[in-house]
């Protein structure tokens, strides 16, 4: 047996494995609950903002007047991009993924914080962790308009988070319901238990390199279609099935080929994912406000079909595909904007992680060939 002589217990993707503990967030997998430090998700959706549920994340607790004024005011004047980062984006190829451009661009701001490495750093890891989650909005915003040929409006103090994103993204603000609308989003997508973007990194973290390469690992991590990149998998979907009239052919015969339907199911929640009725009830708002009821209409289709037959149920990106195409943001920023939002989970989780760092190193399960293999000589071969 290799590693130690100790017996092994195998779970492939560490499915059930307590891997470390955490006070930011916990998912309740069989009620159907998602809790950030305490709070029921549904006690948080609508109530607070986005830059309120950063302070709980990261302080432990919602702020009051004072301190909610003072991580307004932090995040704002943070905004600003080295010169030759948005030099970069400037002259990155247009065709290259929004994802791509975040974890670059990320791990580029490094190369401008010098002497980033050291989880003894606390106060300039949590002015680290500001920075990240005010900027990551803004190169996001950038890159879209530069590969369109667009100017880069000026960095502005005086918007919340998602107003100035779809500032930057548009060239002008945006209205009320259009931000509240957003702003929810970005409080749902905040955090949610040690999923693989966040385990990638704390994982990274562990190593006690700088938080700029953990967060790198954590973009890589979303940027997968069994991760973030599911929300974009389902407006393409429901773009090929084309009408409410042709749902039901299209999924059996899905389910016939035994093929994954995009936003349906979840790796932990065996109930509803809690967070998708909140972007269900925006997703019918918006497209009845749009005149354009069928991507609701063909999401609930697909989603009865599937509860019925598979006894599955939709998840975060079934509804939030949806949202995002209704306000019109482009559908390859999707998943780039659920890192937006979850850049204030994953720096929390870094920092709690260097609080009381252990390394990471599981053991694996050999499956190779058994000991007692001799070299042939190479004439021999």
């Amino acid at each position: 047996m290799s590693e130690n002589s100790a017996p092994k217990i195998v779970a492939k993707g560490l499915e059930g494995v307590v891997a470390t503990g955490t006070a930011i967030s916990d998912v309740l997998g069989l009620e159907g609950k998602l809790l950030y430090r305490g709070y029921d998700i549904d006690e948080l959706a609508g109530k607070v903002t986005y830059e309120e549920t950063c302070h709980l994340l990261w302080e432990g607790n919602l702020p009051n007047a004072k301190q909610l004024a003072e991580m307004k005011r932090d995040l704002a004047g943070q905004r600003d991009l080295p010169k030759e980062v948005v030099d970069y984006i400037l002259g990155a190829p247009k065709d290259a993924g929004p994802m791509d451009i975040l974890r670059t661009c990320v791990s580029m701001l490094g190369l401008y914080d010098y002497g980033a490495v050291g989880a003894e750093q606390v106060v300039l890891n949590r002015q680290r962790q500001i920075s990240l989650t005010a900027k990551i909005g803004v190169i996001a915003a950038y890159f879209h308009r530069a590969r369109r040929g667009q100017s880069l409006p000026p960095i502005r103090r005086d918007l919340g988070e998602a107003a100035h994103f779809l500032y930057l993204l548009n060239g002008q603000e945006a209205g009320r319901e259009a931000v509240a609308t957003l702003d929810m989003a970005y409080v749902l997508h905040a955090d949610h238990g040690m999923n693989a973007s966040t385990f990638s990194a704390r994982v990274c973290a562990s190593t006690l390199t700088d938080i700029y390469s953990a967060i790198s690992a954590a973009i890589g991590a979303l940027k997968g279609p069994l991760h973030g990149g599911a929300n974009e998998g389902v407006i393409h979907m429901l773009q090929q099935i084309g009408s409410l009239e042709k749902v039901d052919g299209w999924v059996k015969e899905q389910m016939k080929q035994k093929k994954k339907i995009m936003g349906i199911g979840h790796r932990v929640y065996k109930v509803l994912d809690p967070r998708a009725p909140h972007l269900k009830r925006m997703a019918e708002k918006l497209t009845a406000e749009l005149g354009e009821p069928k991507w609701i209409q063909m999401s609930e289709r697909i989603a009865h079909i599937m509860r019925t037959e598979k006894k599955l149920e939709a998840n975060v990106d079934f509804y939030s595909a949806t949202v995002y195409y209704s306000m019109g943001l482009p559908t390859d920023l999707f998943t780039p904007i659920f890192a937006v939002a979850r850049m204030s989970g994953w720096t929390g989780h870094v920092l709690e992680q260097w609080s009381d760092n252990r390394l990471f190193r599981p053991a694996s399960e050999y499956v190779g060939p058994a000991l007692g293999r001799k070299v042939v000589p190479l004439s021999q071969r």
